[in-house]
């Protein structure tokens, strides 16, 4: 979701515009300053996508890599939940919680070996 939104920020006008219907209120805030904000969500996607393949490869770092992802959402969660978007903050502090709360499990930390290249 973040390359696309990256996309359809960086370069606006295309066909891909029409998405935005799903979240339009995130549209009509981020669309002024796409042009900055897009890049932004675009190299986002690129660190997101390594994490991904060094969790499936069980890298330490991707571990904490998610580790601190999760822990921004819940953040952005528990900021959600104090402006008044009780349904979206409520059940993102859950879900975000619920994922935390798995990573930092020992029995799943141990699963992860220290090094990049093995």
């Amino acid at each position: 979701m973040a390359a696309l939104a990256g996309t359809m920020l960086t370069w606006p006008g295309t066909v891909l515009d029409r998405l935005w219907f799903l979240n339009e209120p995130a549209h009509m805030a981020m669309a002024p300053i796409g042009r900055l904000i897009g890049p932004v969500f675009l190299v986002f996607s690129a660190i997101l996508a390594l994490t991904s393949i060094g969790w499936f490869k069980q890298r330490l770092w991707a571990w904490r890599m998610a580790i601190v992802v999760i822990s921004a959402q819940l953040v952005g969660d528990f900021v959600n939940l104090f402006r008044g978007d009780l349904l979206r903050g409520s059940f993102g502090v859950v879900i975000a919680g619920a994922l935390l709360f798995v990573l930092l499990r020992s029995s799943l930390r141990m699963n992860f070996q220290d090094g990049i290249l093995r």
